[in-house]
């Protein structure tokens, strides 16, 4: 689900909250490393999240959010903020190229050049963390 987040609105707080949880407490983000990724250069995109890009003259960059159920990708445009609300059960992560990661939930997906090692280790601690999440599937019963 992509959201105006520039704004606070306890609708779409409420929305973000069921999706993929409340913000980690202090204390787990300090035994997590961290939630939050470094910033993220977008190589391509979907069509809407593309349209929302190309009205400003900027570099288009964003950044991860991890949270308790999913993830939240946010960017800007114009003066606007923007988050695309993922649930774990929705996402999937594919790396491409040796430096290129993809993002994917339902009819979204945002490619990201990933040229530092230290977004390698985001996107492992994100794998984690949705491992983690899943329930157990009806083999494990």
């Amino acid at each position: 689900m992509l959201l105006n987040i520039s704004y606070n609105n306890s609708e779409v707080k409420r929305r973000i909250e069921n999706a993929v949880g409340k913000p980690f407490s202090l204390q787990k983000r300090w035994k997590l490393g961290g939630i939050g990724s470094p910033k993220l250069l977008v190589n391509s995109c979907s069509i809407d999240i593309h349209n929302l890009l190309i009205l400003d003259q900027n570099i288009n960059h964003c950044n991860v959010e991890l949270r308790p159920q999913g993830i939240i990708v946010r960017f800007r445009s114009l003066l606007e903020t923007y988050g695309l609300i993922i649930p774990f059960y929705k996402l999937n992560i594919y790396k491409g190229k040796a430096k290129e990661y993809s993002i994917y939930v339902d009819n979204y997906f945002i490619k990201i050049i990933a040229d530092k090692d230290s977004i390698h280790k985001y996107f492992k601690k994100v794998v984690n963390q949705k491992i983690g999440n899943t329930p157990p599937s009806f083999e494990d019963l």
